[in-house]
């Protein structure tokens, strides 16, 4: 008998558990750790930011279906690792913090023989001077609350708009290494079509601010993609979706910081510049959550699992930009120094960035942070559970299955508005997600075959398609593992 423990109940570790509970004989134990005691399904986090979804309809209890399948569930945080025990605990355990209910604030050694580190980002807000969500006339759609939050905010904004205010939005990152510009990108389209759907769009001037050094570099160092039988470089098609949209761009900027209505950001000329806004939705940095690791000894040894995420079967060797390459990417989310530890989606470290780093005139880093949200979540879970229960199962090494970002697609649906026959999704698909300039030298590291664009109806249904697929996913309800990851 093992006991499996994940740390972390969002895409991977939801996916993660609901794999080896569905393939691992009930003598085996699977055991969630998460402080949230609900699932939410974060891509439609932008439609409740708009006030066409409620939280209900995009979130579940975890605790009552876990029951049902027989997964074991403690609401409560990871505090610290000890891969080999200590003086009084054998085993390897991980220490928890209740964090509700009658052993709220109580700590806990639970113990594993295998541990997926699941934990995913830390939201890092306070990475930049004043960025609170709800104060500053800030707002997020990270969480389901942000979201609902931000709903609030836009509404009592569009209802001064219908009085004849004039207004200005700013969408986009809120700090000079943010990730997930393809989630901004996303709410933007949408706060622009309510506008419109509302009768004032004309009161609102509408701006993205980014990192990026080109529109459309999403952290993968932009995308040459097909796009009605042509050739398309992703900037060209943002440009074009913002142009047609009579949305304003600014590029190359770090936020660092925020006052009641203005963002303060750096250029990478250093010229520091500010934007004044009535509303802004922000995606904070993200960085690891801080966790300490120590041996049977009680010694630090932090550095053995950590690197702000968790360190993986990575290149971690510091070299210049222009020897990254794809083979530098983990393979099986495994901690080399204990091989019973895993950490899929975005609680691994990723070996370097995919954008090329730049720094300003003034030293400050501003360029994305790479992605791992979304389907790269769901696939490198799936690995790891399916390496886990074929261990168990079959005696094969914990390593066989192997999947890269630098051998992985993705797909992304923006799509704008809400209802079956309103709205448009700009869909993009990119194989791989890590670009392999040795393999596809001539398409900018992409196999064009299988990386493309398309903007359009279809893509929004697709999205809507998505959302309801992948919560009946979430709650696995019958033949739930035949929908892809």
């Amino acid at each position: 008998m093992s006991k499996i423990v994940i740390l972390g109940a969002g895409i991977s570790g939801h996916v993660a558990a609901a794999h080896l509970r569905r393939k691992l004989p009930k003598k085996h134990e699977v055991l969630v750790v998460s402080p949230n005691s609900n699932y939410q399904w974060i891509p439609s986090n932008i439609w409740v930011g708009i006030g066409k979804m409620k939280p209900k309809d995009i979130l579940f209890p975890l605790a009552p279906l876990y029951k049902k399948k027989n997964i074991g569930f403690k609401q409560a945080k990871a505090v610290s690792f000890h891969p080999e025990g200590d003086s009084v605990e054998k085993k390897p355990y991980v220490l928890i913090e209740y964090v509700s209910g009658e052993k709220k604030g109580a700590k806990e050694k639970i113990t594993y023989d295998f541990l997926i580190n699941a934990t995913g980002p830390k939201l890092n807000f306070e990475a930049t001077e004043g960025l609170i969500p709800g104060k500053n006339k800030t707002y997020s759609v990270c969480t389901y609350g942000h979201a609902e939050h931000a709903w609030k905010g836009l509404e009592a904004l569009i209802k001064k708009m219908k009085q004849g205010t004039k207004t200005k939005i700013l969408i986009g990152t809120g700090h000079a290494k943010s990730t997930c510009q393809g989630a901004a990108f996303e709410y933007i389209l949408n706060v622009e079509k309510e506008l419109r759907d509302h009768g004032v769009r004309d009161n609102a001037e509408i701006t993205w601010i980014s990192n990026e050094y080109e529109l459309g570099d999403f952290g993968m160092d932009g995308i040459l993609l097909r796009y009605k039988n042509i050739n398309m470089k992703s900037s060209e098609m943002v440009e074009m979706i913002f142009e047609d949209r009579s949305i304003k761009h600014i590029t190359k900027a770090g936020v660092y910081k925020i006052e009641d209505g203005i963002a303060h950001y750096e250029t990478l000329e250093g010229d520091h510049k500010k934007e004044t806004f009535d509303f802004a939705m922000l995606i904070p940095a993200f960085s690891g959550h801080g966790f300490n690791a120590f041996d049977k000894k009680n010694e630090n040894i932090t550095h053995k699992l950590f690197k702000d995420f968790m360190i993986v079967d990575a290149n971690y060797t510091s070299k210049p930009y222009e020897e990254w390459s794809v083979q530098d990417w983990p393979e099986t989310y495994q901690n080399p120094n204990y091989t019973n530890i895993f950490a899929p989606g975005i609680a691994f470290a990723p070996p370097h960035t995919i954008s090329k780093p730049r720094t300003s005139k003034n030293g400050t880093p501003i360029f994305p942070a790479p992605p791992r949200t979304g389907m790269p979540s769901g696939i490198t879970a799936k690995l790891v559970a399916n390496n886990i229960i074929n261990h168990l199962l079959k005696g094969t090494p914990l390593t066989k299955d192997k999947g890269s970002m630098g051998n992985m697609g993705a797909a992304c649906i923006a799509s704008a508005g809400y209802g079956a026959f309103s709205g448009s999704g700009v869909s993009i698909t990119t194989f791989p997600i890590v670009p392999d300039f040795k393999k596809y030298p001539n398409t900018h590291g992409r196999k064009m075959n299988n990386t493309f664009g398309e903007i359009g109806l279809a893509g929004h249904w697709l999205k809507l398609a998505l959302h309801y697929a992948f919560i009946y996913k979430a709650k696995m309800k019958p033949f739930w593992w035949l929908i892809p990851e």
